[in-house]
This record gives C-alpha cells, structure tokens and sequence, in this order.
C-alpha cells in the first residue's frame, strides 16, 4: 500500500510518498480502508518530533520508532481483529487510527464511532482529536452552564471552531478571538460576538468572562485573569513556541501551581478521545448543532504541502488528507 513515511525528525521535508506493507491489527483493533485522514498540530509535533518530551513519550529518541504519522481518519472497516465485537466489515467508522496517512491504518475499538449519516468522509476524518478536545475542555474542565459568558481565544483553528460550537450547544454566550481575515468564518458558525485581536484587546473594557478557553494562545496569565470573572475558569489547551523542552508549556505548568492560591480556577488538561465521546459528538453533529470546518484538502502525496500550509497558521478550521 501507499503511505507518507518518514526515517528522521524535522520539517516536512522528511516525509514522502512510499509503497509499504498492508499492517496487521490487533485482537482488539480494526483495519480500515483510508478514505480521509486529519491535518493539526498534534502530527506536526509528531513529525517535527518537537517539543523533546514528545521523543520521551514513546515515539523514538533519535528517529521516529514507527515511520508512518497520522492519526484522525474516517473510512471503512476491512477486517476486524478477534475481540471486536462493536465493528463488522463494511462499517463506515470515524476516530483515531494508528498511522492513518496511509491507504489502510489500524484504529482501536474503543477509539472509533460510526461515522455521521450527514457527513462525507472528508467532514468525519476531521472530527475525533480536535472536537473531543473542545468537548472535554468546556463540558468536563470549564464546566459551562447556560447563559456563562465563554471567551475562545483561538476560536478559527480546529479546536477553537468546535468550542465555539458546542459552546453554544451548551447554552453559553460565546466571544470568539481570532485575525481579521477570520471573523467572518466565526459569526458564522455561532459566535455572537468575534474579537479581532489586531484591533482589539479582549483584556481590556468592561466585558468578563465565566469561563476563558486559550487554545494555543501567548497571553500572559495575567491578561487571561484580568479577564475573567473572580470566580472564573481558565482552560489552557496546547502552546506553541516556548522552545524545543518545554514548547509552550510554561504557562500551562504556572497556572496549575497557582491555582489553588486564588479565587479564580486556572488549569490545563490533555485530551483523551473514547468512544463515548465520539457518540457525543457524533449526536451534536447529526442534530446540525455542530458542522466539522473544512479549510483545504489534499491528496495523500501532497501531505508536505498540508503540513507547510499548517506551520503558516493561516488555516480557518480543519486540512483534510483524501486518500
């Protein structure tokens, strides 16, 4: 089969397009046939085998221990290991495979959902990482309530287009942050009021907030908490820049120590996809409370090209991999 491999670390010069063996699933995982697979920071890392504890955590000190990267995919159950028992053949599925830039790619039971009736295969690739961490973060950390002011600093990215959705889903008010050249794409998947950060500071007027969602932000702590109501909620989710250690974790690792030494609750988590988590957002999708946000899409040997157009940060929703 054909996949996008990689033998070293680094920019997305290091991938390319080879014909490998079919792999082999497990007794408690699923071979799919690849239709669509996800582009986001979360394989960035993977392929640029940065911030370092990336290496630490299992993908390979010195080069990567499984050559083939990706892992949200949509397609179609091929063969099913012994112990599955949710999936057959034929199944149209949705969720985390293991090396999904590839024409077939082993997904665990656990981390797959039947795909929505009312999206492509393109849509659905796009769902499982980015959506069950806009859902864990509001629902599970946040803890919106209806009629909370929720501020989504991020709101244009993968991520941030989901909160700003399920946001609202959940009966909150939401302000989404992002450039002038996303507002519009904002509004209109809910937001009801946009903040374009180059004209505007959200730290700044009268306006605070129940709860704040930093996806991928550099505001100082100290902004986010201006920001914030005395008993508010920060949700810090990923970081970038910060080096090649820690990759933006500082903030991250400060509001945690902090936290229990002011009013307000400051904290950051790391998703964990489940299946029941994809039925969620699988009924928030199918009820037309939450569409995926397609940017661009590319085939499977144009993946350095998606990932060049990721490290730009000029993407407005999610890059979609077809296979």
């Amino acid at each position: 089969m054909k996949a996008i491999v990689q033998d070293e670390y680094g920019s997305p010069d290091v991938l390319e397009l080879r014909d490998i063996d079919l792999p082999e699933c497990a007794d408690d995982e699923v071979l799919l046939r690849v239709h669509a697979a996800g582009v986001g920071r979360d394989v960035w890392h993977v392929m640029a085998g940065l911030p370092y504890p990336i290496r630490l955590a299992g993908y390979g000190l010195r080069a990567p221990k499984n050559p083939v990267i990706g892992s949200d995919v949509a397609g179609v159950v091929e063969t099913v290991g012994n112990n599955v028992s949710t999936f057959q053949p034929g199944d149209e599925v949705f969720g985390i495979g293991k090396d999904s830039y590839a024409e077939y790619a082993r997904a665990p039971e656990d981390k797959l959902a039947p795909k929505p009736e009312n999206l492509t295969f393109e849509q659905a690739a796009v769902i499982a990482i980015m959506g069950s961490t806009a859902l864990q973060a509001l629902r599970d950390h946040g803890k919106v309530e209806p009629g909370q002011e929720v501020l989504i600093i991020g709101a244009s990215g993968g991520v941030g287009t989901y909160a700003v959705q399920i946001a609202k889903a959940l009966g909150a008010q939401v302000t989404g942050v992002c450039s002038t050249a996303k507002v519009e794409m904002v509004r209109s998947i809910g937001a009801d009021r946009v903040i374009d950060y180059r004209r505007e500071d959200f730290a700044e007027g009268e306006q605070r907030y129940d709860v704040i969602l930093d996806i991928g932000g550099n505001s100082s702590l100290a902004r986010l908490r201006r920001a914030l109501t005395p008993k508010g909620t920060l949700v810090i989710v990923g970081g970038e820049g910060g080096g090649r250690w820690l990759g933006g974790l500082q903030r991250q690792l400060w509001a945690t120590m902090l936290s229990p030494f002011v009013g307000q609750k400051l904290g950051t988590f790391v998703s964990t996809p489940n299946h029941e988590d994809l039925l969620v957002l699988k009924e928030l999708i199918e009820s037309g409370k939450v569409t995926p946000v397609i940017d661009r899409t590319y085939p499977l040997a144009e993946v350095p090209e998606a990932m060049r157009y990721l490290e730009g940060g000029h993407a407005r929703g999610k890059l979609v991999i077809t296979v």
